[in-house]
C-alpha cells in the first residue's frame, strides 16, 4: 500500500485506552435493563435478549489463559472515520486473551456473512491499516440481515470456520440487526455470540452508555475546517451567500456541532423547527430577516448551515411523507406498473387532499424526488433533495419582493455546497483513534465474558482516556417500536437534538450574535500533534453536553 508522511507518522500511534482494561479485568453487572419504549412488545420479539443487565469491565486478578477463540467481524452501513481501529481493537483484544486466536473479516458488509466471502485478517494486514481512514479493510455494504435464511447462511460459515462471535460495526439498523441476529442464534442455541459497535457520523446514535457515536468526532471537524474556510472567503470577498447542507438525515447533531465550532449567520436544526411548527415559509423568512438586516449594515455575505433532513421535520411536510411512505408502501405493485410521466398523477390523485394541495405546491425537483426516490426501508432520500438549493432560491424571491416593497436594500447572491462523504473516510482524530480502538478491545472482553446482544460502550469520553469506562449495554434496552415499509418493526431508538440539552441551549444563545455580528472562527485542519488540549479535543457537543 503507498503511504502518505501522515499515514507513515500515524502508522505508529498507539491508541490511548481506558485504565480499567489494560491487564486482567473482571466483569461487574449491573440492574436488569428494559427497552426505552414499548416494552411488552420488545420483549415479545426478544424473549432471550431482553431484560440483560448492563455490565462494567474493572480491574481485576490475573486471569488463567483464555481457550483460542474464532471471531468474525463486519463493517455495515455507511463509512465513518475509525473503523480500521474498532478491527485493530478487537484483533489485539482477542490476541492478548490467546495468541492462537483468529478474526474473520466478512468482506462487502453483511453480505459477505450470508454469500461466506471472507479473509482472515493476519497482523500483517492489521498492521496497513492501524489510525487510518475508510472502511477499505474489508470493505462494507448495506444488506440487511432480516431474514432466517441469512440467518442460516451466516451460522453455516461460522461453523465451518469454527467461529464463536461475530461482532457487526454500525448505525442505528446495523446494531437492531445484529440484535436481531443475537435473538436468534440464542433461540437457536447454535453457540454464536453477537456484538454491536456504535458507528455513525450522525450522532444520533447515543444514549447514557452511548456518549457519542465513532467518527462524529472526526466529521464534524472535517466539515467545520471546510465551513471555516468558506466563511474566510465569505468575509474576504464580500459578495456571497453560503448556502452548505451537512449529513444528518434523522438528526441535526452534525449541523450544530459545525455551528459551535464556527459560529456562521445562520443555522437551521430540524427539531427546532419541528417543534415550533414552522412552515416552509417560516424558515425562509427567517433567514430572510438575518439577510435584510446585514445588508443594512452593508453586509452583504453570510453562511447558512441547512441539516440534510430539514424537509422531513418541516410538520406539514412530515405528514406528507408519512403519507406518500404508507400509500406507496400498500400500493408498490401497482405504482411499480404506472407509466413514469403518469406517476406523479398517480400519487397525487392517491393522498388526502391537505397533502395532495402540498404536494402540488412544491418546486417540481422536490415533489418529483419526494415520490419517486425511495431508500431501501421504502422512505424518501432526503439527502437527494437539494435543500441548500431550494432554500436560498425561496429566499432570492422573498427578498425581491421586499425590495419592491422598499423591506430590503442591498445584494444577494449564492453559491450551494453539499459536505458528505468528504467527512466520512478522514483519517480519524486522536480522539476517534481512542475510543474506536478501546470499543474494539471492549467488543473482545465482552465476547470473553461469554456476552451476545450487547453494543460495546466507552463513557466518560470528556476526560483523559485512562479515566474511561468500559462496559456494554444490552441492544434491546436501546430499542422502540418505528413504521417501516408501512409495518411496525423493531429499532433502536435514534437520539435527536435535546432542545433543553447544553449544547443547543449554548447555540440559542449565542446565535442573534452570530446572525448580524461577522463572528466568523476558522478551526483549520484536524491536529494529530501537538499539545493535548489542541490534538486530543472532543467536539463542543461532548463537552457541552458533560458540563
Amino acid at each position: 500500500m503507498n503511504k502518505s508522511a501522515l499515514q507513515v507518522a500515524r502508522a505508529s500511534y498507539q491508541p490511548k485506552v481506558p485504565a480499567s482494561i489494560c491487564g486482567a479485568t473482571k466483569i461487574v453487572e449491573g440492574k436488569a435493563t428494559e427497552s426505552v419504549a414499548d416494552q411488552a412488545d420488545i420483549k415479545k420479539l426478544f424473549p432471550n435478549t431482553y431484560g440483560m443487565p448492563i455490565v462494567t469491565f474493572e480491574k481485576g486478578e490475573a486471569a488463567k489463559s483464555a481457550e483460542a477463540i474464532n471471531v468474525g467481524v463486519i463493517l455495515s452501513g455507511g463509512q465513518a472515520p475509525g473503523g480500521h481501529n474498532v478491527i485493530s481493537g478487537i484483533f489485539d483484544g482477542i490476541k492478548a486473551q490467546n495468541p492462537n486466536s483468529k478474526l474473520y473479516g466478512f468482506l462487502g458488509g453483511p453480505s459477505g456473512l450470508v454469500d461466506h466471502k471472507y479473509i482472515e485478517l493476519t497482523s500483517d494486514i492489521i498492521d496497513e491499516y492501524r489510525n487510518t481512514g475508510g472502511f477499505d479493510i474489508i470493505g462494507s455494504g448495506r444488506t440487511k440481515l432480516e431474514e432466517v435464511e441469512q440467518f442460516d447462511k451466516g451460522l453455516e460459515i461460522c461453523k465451518k470456520l469454527n467461529i464463536k462471535a461475530i461482532i457487526i460495526i454500525g448505525g442505528d439498523d446495523s446494531n437492531t440487526n445484529a440484535c436481531v441476529l443475537a435473538e436468534y442464534y440464542l433461540a437457536k442455541n447454535a453457540g454464536v455470540q453477537v456484538i454491536g459497535c456504535p458507528k455513525t457520523i450522525d450522532g444520533d446514535l447515543k444514549n447514557e452508555m452511548i456518549e457519542t457515536s465513532f467518527g462524529f468526532d472526526t466529521a464534524t471537524k472535517v466539515y467545520s475546517e471546510v465551513i471555516g474556510n468558506i466563511e474566510r472567503d465569505a468575509n474576504s470577498a464580500k459578495k456571497y451567500w453560503h448556502f452548505i447542507k451537512l449529513m444528518g438525515r434523522s438528526a441535526s447533531h452534525v449541523t450544530l456541532e459545525a455551528a459551535l465550532q464556527t459560529q456562521p449567520n445562520v443555522t437551521l436544526i430540524g427539531e427546532e423547527v419541528e417543534a415550533k411548527n414552522q412552515t416552509l415559509d417560516d424558515v425562509v423568512t427567517y433567514i430572510a430577516n438575518v439577510v435584510a438586516k446585514r445588508a443594512a449594515k452593508g453586509l452583504n455575505f453570510g453562511t447558512v448551515l441547512v441539516p440534510e433532513g430539514l424537509i422531513e421535520f418541516i410538520p406539514a411536510i412530515k405528514k406528507l411523507i408519512s403519507e406518500l411512505n404508507d400509500m406507496l408502501a400498500a400500493n408498490q405493485a401497482e405504482f411499480d406498473k404506472v407509466a413514469a410521466e403518469d406517476k406523479i398523477d398517480y400519487v397525487v390523485k392517491h393522498l388526502s387532499a391537505e397533502n395532495a394541495a402540498l404536494f402540488k405546491s412544491l418546486p417540481t425537483a422536490v415533489s418529483t424526488q419526494l415520490a419517486l426516490e425511495r431508500d431501501p426501508h421504502g422512505n424518501v432520500q432526503v439527502s437527494l433533495i437539494e435543500t441548500e438549493q431550494l432554500l436560498a432560491e425561496m429566499v432570492a424571491k422573498k427578498l425581491a419582493a421586499w425590495k419592491k416593497d422598499g423591506k430590503f436594500v442591498g445584494k444577494f447572491a449564492t453559491q450551494h455546497h453539499f459536505f458528505g462523504y468528504e467527512g466520512r473516510c478522514a483519517a480519524p482524530s486522536n480522539f476517534d483513534a481512542d475510543y474506536c480502538y478501546s470499543l474494539g478491545r471492549v467488543a473482545a472482553l465482552l465476547i470473553a465474558s461469554g456476552k451476545t446482544g450487547y453494543m460495546s460502550s466507552v463513557r466518560n469520553t470528556t476526560k483523559p482516556a485512562a479515566e474511561w469506562l468500559a462496559g456494554g449495554i444490552p441492544i434491546t434496552a436501546m430499542m422502540n417500536m418505528e413504521k417501516r415499509n408501512g409495518k411496525m418493526k423493531p429499532v433502536i431508538q435514534k437520539a435527536l437534538v435535546k432542545l433543553d440539552g447544553g449544547p443547543f441551549k449554548f447555540f440559542a444563545s449565542k446565535r442573534d450574535e452570530w446572525a448580524i455580528e461577522t463572528a466568523y472562527v476558522y478551526p483549520g485542519p484536524i491536529q494529530y500533534f501537538g499539545p493535548s488540549e489542541v490534538a486530543d479535543q472532543t467536539t463542543k457537543t461532548l463537552q457541552l453536553e458533560h458540563k
